[in-house]
This record gives structure tokens, sequence and C-alpha cells, in this order.
């Protein structure tokens, strides 16, 4: 058998043929200053003054008023016009978990705007926990028809029919997720508005209390209203576990204990015994055991030690040269992580983000902590590295020199699947455009009239290809749960690239 520490500097070395050295490729900090402003195309409501990306305008004023309730406001999480909860809520989370551990790297300008970014989903989050007693509002809009039409945000005249769990009908992977996002957003807002922080933790432990009492997943409740856009196939357990970290983690003194205990209790319950190999707005397992490598990394608490465990084995699965590796993860011949063919991009920046939060977090620890990979040792540096050559793949490092964030770079994608980009604007054009009458700019060859800022699409294929069409929409779509991992990762290298 090869010594371990063969072992150790074959993977070593290739680790580092596949990812280049940390000199700074690009203009990290104009490439996230970008990918913030593409969440401003993305909101649904009253439109700010200033609001940065001028061809938008006001959509959505009279959501929820034929149920009596204020549902005006949050995100269009793609390129139609339905508000989902579940991925509105993760883009939440995940924007308020950049702001939380790599917001001192933004620089000020960037770090106001990504804050201004969170307070938009968790303003909305906040009327959709707290309008109604019991009952948490997870959707608006009917998603058969809103896709059957090809209209922009400001025209839309498909029905905004509203939807909720509660005890009746419980939700407990899209509460849970919702509470979650409420707590990070009360993290990231701790200093800059401690008033408007402590609102946000006493709604997620609302939320939270919703979740855990009543638990069942809500597309088994509202299968029919969501199914198949936003199912969540992994059920509710790795929701509630990561809701359950971040509220530990929001709270302070007994509360806190609360809710380190709840993971104590039922943490192996809720899904801690199982690896997992991907993160994503439906499955939270691998950030759930990140969150609390954190916890065992400050404060090594017995027991704890399980999810340091997990989290290298996500880790490891990532790693060229682990043991792990060949069998739970792939890249393209280009070197970008490939799990799936649609919309592969979020698993990439999903991912960058967790090697960037566990180095940090190994790092901080003071105890020259690594990641175990079957005896052989990886440390944070070299997660960094890999990071950084998926984000250098997305801005423009790859085998078509193209940057897959629009407006950034000297060739970037023209076609974005995105009903608002590729029509022309309520400015250019204030007459109404019909759901069926858009068709004809879906089909259009020439690129989107409106430039999306900072949108990252949903990626090549397994061999670095790319089509650059519109109605390619497993490719060409973008996605706010796409950006918000990313703009923490952009951030880190914004304030460390030399």
């Amino acid at each position: 058998m090869e010594p371990k520490s063969s072992r150790l500097v074959a993977n070593v070395a290739l680790l580092l043929l596949f990812a280049p050295n940390l000199a700074a490729a690009f203009n990290y900090a104009d490439a996230l200053a970008k990918s913030i402003v593409f969440f401003e195309g993305q909101r649904s409501g009253k439109l700010p003054p200033g609001n940065r990306m001028p061809w938008r305008g006001d959509s959505g004023l009279s959501d929820g008023a034929q149920y009596n309730v204020d549902l005006v406001g949050g995100y269009y999480d793609a390129g139609d016009n339905v508000k989902f909860g579940l991925p509105m809520a993760f883009t939440t989370t995940m924007l308020a978990w950049s702001v939380a551990d790599f917001g001192k790297y933004m620089g000020a300008e960037s770090l106001a705007h990504a804050r201004d970014a969170v307070r938009w989903g968790a303003d909305y989050l906040l009327k959709a926990a707290t309008a109604t007693p019991g009952a948490l509002y997870v959707q608006v809009g009917d998603p058969g028809r809103d896709h059957a039409c090809w209209e922009r945000a400001e025209d839309m005249d498909t029905p905004r029919a509203v939807y909720r769990v509660d005890a009746a009908r419980p939700g407990s992977d899209v509460a849970g997720e919702t509470a979650a996002a409420l707590a990070a957003s009360s993290v990231a807002f701790r200093r800059a508005d401690p008033a408007y922080s402590a609102r946000l933790l006493r709604a997620a432990m609302d939320v939270f209390d919703l979740a855990d009492r009543h638990r069942g997943s809500y597309s088994d409740s509202l299968s029919s209203a969501v199914c198949p856009f936003y199912c969540s196939y992994s059920g509710y357990h790795d929701e509630l576990l990561w809701a359950a970290s971040w509220l530990h983690r929001a709270s302070s003194s007994n509360a806190s204990a609360f809710f380190l205990s709840y993971v104590q209790a039922y943490g192996t319950q809720l899904g801690a015994v199982e690896d997992d190999y991907s993160f994503s707005w439906d499955d939270k397992r691998a950030g759930a055991k990140v969150m609390l490598s954190r916890v065992f990394l400050r404060r090594k608490l017995p027991g704890f030690e399980l999810y340091k465990s997990h989290s290298d084995s996500y880790v490891c699965s990532l790693v060229p040269g682990t043991n792990s590796f060949q069998a739970s993860g792939q890249y393209t011949p280009g070197g970008l992580l490939y799990k799936e063919g649609e919309s592969n991009m979020q698993y990439v920046t999903t991912a960058t983000f967790l090697l960037l939060a566990y180095a940090k977090y190994l790092k901080s620890s003071g105890s020259g902590a690594t990641v175990s990979c079957a005896g052989a040792q990886v440390a944070p540096g070299e997660l960094v590295a890999l990071a950084k050559r998926q984000v250098d793949y997305i801005l423009g490092k790859n085998p078509g020199g193209r940057s897959y964030m629009v407006g950034f770079g000297a060739r970037w994608p023209q076609r974005a699947h995105h009903r608002g980009a590729s029509m022309p604007s309520v400015r250019a054009h204030p007459a109404r455009i019909g759901c069926d009458a858009g068709f004809e700019f879906l089909h259009a060859p020439g690129p989107n009239p409106n430039v999306l800022v900072g949108a990252v699409l949903g990626g090549p294929d397994a061999k670095d290809g790319f089509e650059d069409d519109r109605g390619n929409y497993a490719q060409s779509e973008p996605a706010t749960y796409i950006n918000a991992p990313l703009v923490g990762a952009l951030a880190f290298f914004a304030g460390t690239a030399k």
C-alpha cells in the first residue's frame, strides 16, 4: 500500500495543477458589485428611487390584496414572474451569510448594497411570516399559467394566487428555510441595525416553531401549486437542522443554548447521519454541517466532532485526488464542478461558498485544523485555491474564454432566458405586451435589449459547451440562488487577492 505521506503529496500536487495560483486574475471587486446589482433586476413591488436596473419598473403591487394580505415585494427567483418562497428564502439566507462572514471584504459601497439586497428579501419574508398568526405565505402566482406566457413583470396579468402553510397544511421545509433566512438576516444586521435584527430574530423563532411543531413537506400540502417547480425532494429534516443552526448563531444566552440542545437531541434524526454531496435551495445538509463545524472548531463541544467529520467528507468529495472524489464529484475538462445538466452553476456557487466558509472556520480555530480525507490532510489554503478556480472559470478563465456573468468581461452571454431582459422595457415601449405576443421576443435571434447586469447563468454542459440561446433555459436562465452564494465568494477574493 502506498504510504499516506506519498498519497498526500500526490493529492496536493494534483490539486495545485488543477487550481492556478492565487494571483489576481480578474477585477473581483467589479464582479462583486455587478453580482449585487443583479438582485435589483429581480425585485418585485414598488422599486425605490435609484434602483440600478433602470429598465425595470414597479410590478406586483396588489400581490395578496384579494386575500387581504400585503405580499408586495420580494424577488422573482429566475426568468419568470412567480414568487416562490423556498428559493427566495434560500437566496436571502445565502446573501445574509455572505454579509455575515465576508462583509468585511466588500468595501463600504458594496457592503451597503449587499445589505440592501438582504433587506429586500427579509422584509418580504417578514410580511409572509407575520401577516396571519400561525401561518406562513409561501408563494404568489400560478406557475403553470405564468409559464404559459412570456411577458414583462410590469405587464403580468396571470393569476396572482396566494399559497400558505399552517397547522392543517404543514410545510416544514419552506418554513424551516424561512426561519433560517430571518435568523441569518438578523446576524447580518446585528451591528448595522440592532432593532431590525431583533425583529427578524423574533419572527425567525415563531416560524421555526411552526415548522417544528407541525412537521410535513409543503410539496405534499401544495403539490398541484408547486410541483414540479420547487418541490423539496430532500424532505424537511435538513431545513429544521439548518434553521436550528442559524437560530443558535443568531440568538444569545438561553435561546442559543436551547437551539444548541435541539441540534444535540435531534441532529441525527434531522439528517446528520447521511453524507451528502450537494448544497442547494432544496438540500441544506452540507451547509448545516459546515455551520455546525464552526461550533465545534470554536468550542470543541462533545458530539459536534460529527459535523466536522461530515463536512470533511463533503469537502473531500470536491478535492481532486482524494479517495472519495471519483465516486461523488466530477469536473468538466476545463475544470468546472459539474453536478447536473440543468442550472449546474447553482451547485458551483454553493460549493465554492462552502469551501471558503469552511476554510475560514478551520483557519480561525487557531489549532491548525485541516480537512481529513482518508488520512490525507488538506489545508485551508488548498480549499481557497479550489474555490478560486471555480470563480475564475465563471468569470472567463475557461475553454470558451466566456464570462458567465452578464455584463462582466469582454465576452458574455447576450441571450439570457429572462422575460424582462428579452423584451423592450416599459420605458422604451410603454404599451402593454400581452401574454402570447411576448413569445416573439423569446424566439428572436438577436441579443436581449436589456442588460441583466451581474446575472450568472445556468452554465455549460459536462464538456464545457455552451449555447447562447434564450430557448435553452437549462444553460441560459439566471437565478437569485445562483448569484447569492457567489456574492460571498467574490467578496473574499476582492478583499484578499493581490
